[in-house]
């Protein structure tokens, strides 16, 4: 078994039979393309089970696909047929977009072995390897939710992580955004960034073939971005999916103090009593 959270296509057709492994299609569509529509209905890794992002969510929350509460996720994996014990392969449409963000929430959730495919599905057709478009029939398994609270930031410690300087904030958003020199997607949010956050847009994070760059290439882009791998550090970006991303890359570096903030810019960029900054022109 692999201790880093990324496998390959190869390593993934090589178990794709064995009865402990559960491929999961995470799905969301970007904020850029809201009418987007999944593959999975068409094609999907065989025996894939189908996790909406949007659907497996705090619905009582303002803000998009919240966390939810343990006891409600323990019931959506129940009935993906996801259990205690099993090995998930976490796998998206894009390569890498939505796949973090649910790998990140697995984790959070007291998932152990829980493993993202680099490349993703358009890696897995680009080699010919099977798909289908059939449901898979999965007997329902029991997962226990433990919910990792260090794991997950809300408003109050980014306010505290920026008045005490005790967490490095690393906003996974394009340049122009963090800048406020780009409009949000997102209606209604003000543009900038919140003082003292360092800005790491995530799509840097990625080759050009669409896997996940090496270590080393991973070390020298984050230490460019000023983030010192000794100090615990918070990811954010528009609604807490490509800060995942981020998370990602800081898990594979060994950073082990990371959180992530679930809110990100929907919720700080969306209040009238936060402090935003920008970049000047």
């Amino acid at each position: 078994m692999t201790d880093q959270p990324l496998v390959s296509t190869q390593w993934l057709a090589d178990r794709l039979s064995s009865p402990d492994l559960v491929v999961v299609n995470a799905w969301m569509p970007p904020v850029t393309e809201p009418e987007a529509q999944p593959v999975y209905p068409t094609a999907h890794i065989p025996g894939a089970v189908f996790f909406d992002i949007n659907e497996i969510c705090d619905k009582q929350s303002d803000l998009p696909h919240m966390l939810p509460q343990p006891h409600v996720f323990s019931s959506a994996m129940r009935k993906l047929g996801i259990g205690d014990g099993q090995t998930l392969v976490v796998y998206d449409d894009f390569g890498f977009y939505s796949a973090p963000r649910v790998w990140w929430t697995l984790r959070c959730m007291g998932a152990e072995r829980v493993f993202i495919l680099d490349g993703g599905l358009p890696k897995w057709q680009a080699e010919e390897r099977p798909v289908e478009d059939t449901v898979p029939h999965r007997v329902q398994s029991h997962f226990t939710a433990r919910l990792n609270h260090g794991a997950v930031a809300d408003l109050e410690n980014i306010r505290h992580s920026i008045s005490s300087g005790a967490r490095q904030l690393l906003d996974a958003r394009s340049a122009e955004r963090f800048a406020g020199a780009a409009p949000e997607p997102r209606a209604g949010l003000k543009s900038g960034h919140m003082p003292t956050a360092l800005n790491l847009p995530f799509t840097q994070l990625i080759g050009t073939d669409g896997t996940f760059r090496s270590k080393a290439e991973l070390a020298e882009i984050f230490q460019a971005a000023g983030v010192d791998f000794e100090k615990p550090v918070t990811t954010t970006c528009g609604s807490g999916v490509t800060a995942a991303i981020l998370t990602l890359g800081l898990t594979i570096l060994g950073v082990r103090d990371l959180a992530l903030y679930d809110g990100s810019w929907a919720e700080w960029g969306g209040r009238e009593d936060t402090k935003i900054a920008t970049t000047p022109s």
